[in-house]
């Protein structure tokens, strides 16, 4: 093993776990997850082994969006627990040497936040222009931007006698950047989490902080142009190029605020969420070009449910050399699953069911193989497959708007099985959860899976805990080989070490022919050899099975 380079900073190729906190541990038998069972879980997170965890928004919300409408970014919804929870959740993640990275959700608030209320009330309080307000045209909405959760972005208040905008849904009025004072409150809110000893924030929805104030109409999208990330060409808002509500020039200025409100927190980060845009890898580089942006972020590249081939990974290979330079030492961040998206193992799920699981010890393999920092999205490391949610019990928002065009997020967020001997699989004492429990877990749980030497969460330790003592991988540049029709290969390479990592993405065998500088296979997806032809001339030829992965190391 090759020991790690001590001089970058502990974010740098880390890889974070992602807790959608409702659905972790539900320790107290309310039927949804909590503070205390994330805390009661550490110990399992702390083996997996990860070097972060991301908790999703546990603040006061009415909960319309979940947790990400926020009506008090200071306060802890009694759901989730409290403070003092919280604080403990901090000393005992860090004593198991985990850090801690928390939502901020800064581009919207719930409707009922206070501010929103005292915005609302009259034309002239001091909050007036906390939020984005106007009088439309002629008694008509100012202009055709559209929600991204369905239908107009303005709704009507009464009150004020003006619309207010909303990206999202109509309980989640659009936060105004453009005025000074909230962005101070901002980073109040930045530096009371920052105190409490977080080590780092993700931002929800951060290119969508500041709108063009002159309220402009989007152009439409023409036939032939790049699809939009992220979003689902059902949705009326993939019919739009969206240069006005979103992704101002004004909105990447906004970052050096919160980049010096970490600054004052020596070790803390930011990770920030790229969204909706047709060049994800330029617009995510963007965000984090030079020491005056955030530090990571991530984009749904991978995200997609276009069939996973070599040209999908090529492409984004290739689209972030374009705009980041080997030896630069920004960092992007890599999913192929969140909380947002169908889980990965079901969008790439083989013709033939056999070969599942092949596939999804490829998939821990390939990501963090990639240039980036990686985040896993809890029950990756079991296999969980995306559940299927009925309409009557569905609760995401966007989901039930648009059904039955899209399936919603809920069959993402489904409870994570723990034992499959209990109730609700060890999720919860609760007659009933949130969401159901998917009775497809059973032999995914933990318990199921602890004690299996071929289970796929024990192949998740091993590779992850290989992959973070390998420099090439963990902080080396890319450079891509070749991406056939089945076959992937691109090498990673630092000052103590290269590799080539050789992934077989077909449900079929496929030969590959491997350099003599390249070594015998160090890590594969084989427990033997691949078989292999001497050709001569340098080189061999060795057979890949269906989803078969190979790292060869250069010889000196």
């Amino acid at each position: 093993m090759v020991s790690v380079q001590p001089e970058y900073p502990w974010w740098y190729g880390c890889v974070i776990y992602e807790i959608y906190i409702r659905s972790f541990y539900d320790s107290n038998g309310d039927g949804i997850g909590d503070l205390k069972g994330i805390i009661e879980k550490l110990d399992y997170l702390a083996s997996l082994p990860i070097d972060a965890i991301w908790v999703t928004p546990f603040f006061q919300s009415p909960m319309e969006d979940f947790g990400y409408d926020v009506s008090d970014f200071y306060a802890v919804d009694p759901r989730f627990g409290n403070i003092e929870d919280f604080e403990a959740l901090i000393e005992e993640a860090h004593a198991r040497n985990l850090k801690v990275i928390i939502d901020q959700v800064w581009s919207h608030t719930a409707s009922i936040h206070p501010w929103f209320l005292e915005s609302s009330s009259s034309r002239d309080n001091p909050k007036a222009d906390w939020y984005v307000w106007s009088d439309g045209q002629n008694g008509r909405k100012p202009n055709d931007w559209l929600s991204i959760f369905g239908g107009t972005a303005w709704k009507w208040h009464p009150d004020r006698k003006q619309f207010y905008f909303h990206n999202f849904l109509e309980t989640q009025p659009d936060l105004n950047w453009h005025n000074p004072d909230v962005v101070r409150e901002i980073m109040k809110v930045g530096e009371f989490w920052l105190e409490k000893g977080v080590d780092g924030f993700r931002l929800d929805a951060c290119n969508y902080y500041m709108h063009d104030t002159n309220l402009v109409d989007n152009p439409r999208r023409t036939e032939g142009m790049p699809e939009l990330d992220g979003v689902s060409p059902m949705n009326p808002y993939a019919q739009y190029i969206h240069l006005h509500n979103m992704d101002q020039v004004e909105n990447i200025r906004s970052l050096r605020r919160i980049r010096k409100m970490l600054e004052k927190y020596p070790g803390t980060m930011s990770m920030g969420e790229i969204v909706v845009t047709s060049e994800p890898m330029r617009q995510t580089v963007e965000y984090i070009r030079g020491d005056r942006r955030l530090h990571t972020a991530y984009n749904c590249a991978l995200l997609v449910n276009k069939k996973l081939t070599p040209r999908l990974v090529a492409d984004l290979i290739e689209d972030l050399s374009l705009h980041l330079e080997a030896d630069e030492r920004e960092m992007i961040c890599l999913t192929t699953s969140n909380h947002d998206f169908p889980r990965a193992k079901s969008r790439w799920a083989p013709d033939d069911p056999s070969l599942m699981p092949y596939l999804e010890k490829m998939l821990i393999a390939l990501l963090p193989s990639l240039r980036g920092l990686v985040c896993f999205y809890q029950g990756e490391e079991l296999g969980l497959t995306e559940s299927s949610v009925s309409l009557e019990k569905m609760k995401d928002p966007y989901g039930i708007y648009f059904y039955p065009y899209f399936s919603g997020r809920d069959g993402c967020r489904t409870p994570i099985p723990w034992e499959p001997d209990q109730k609700n699989f060890g999720f919860s004492e609760s007659d009933e959860t949130w969401l159901s429990v998917d009775e497809n877990y059973e032999l995914l749980s933990v318990a199921k899976q602890e004690h299996d030497p071929d289970s796929l969460l024990n192949f998740f330790r091993w590779f992850v805990k290989w992959r973070n003592r390998q420099p090439a991988l963990k902080y080396g540049a890319i450079e891509l080989v070749e991406a056939s029709e089945d076959i992937l290969a691109f090498v990673r390479r630092s000052p103590l070490q290269e590799f080539l990592c050789v992934f077989n993405l077909s449900e079929h065998k496929r030969s590959y022919f491997v350099s003599f500088r390249y070594g015998k296979p160090i890590i594969s997806s084989e427990s033997h050899n691949f078989p292999t032809t001497n050709l001569g001339n340098g080189q061999r030829m060795i057979e890949m099975g269906p989803f078969a992965f190979a790292f060869f190391e250069r010889e000196s």
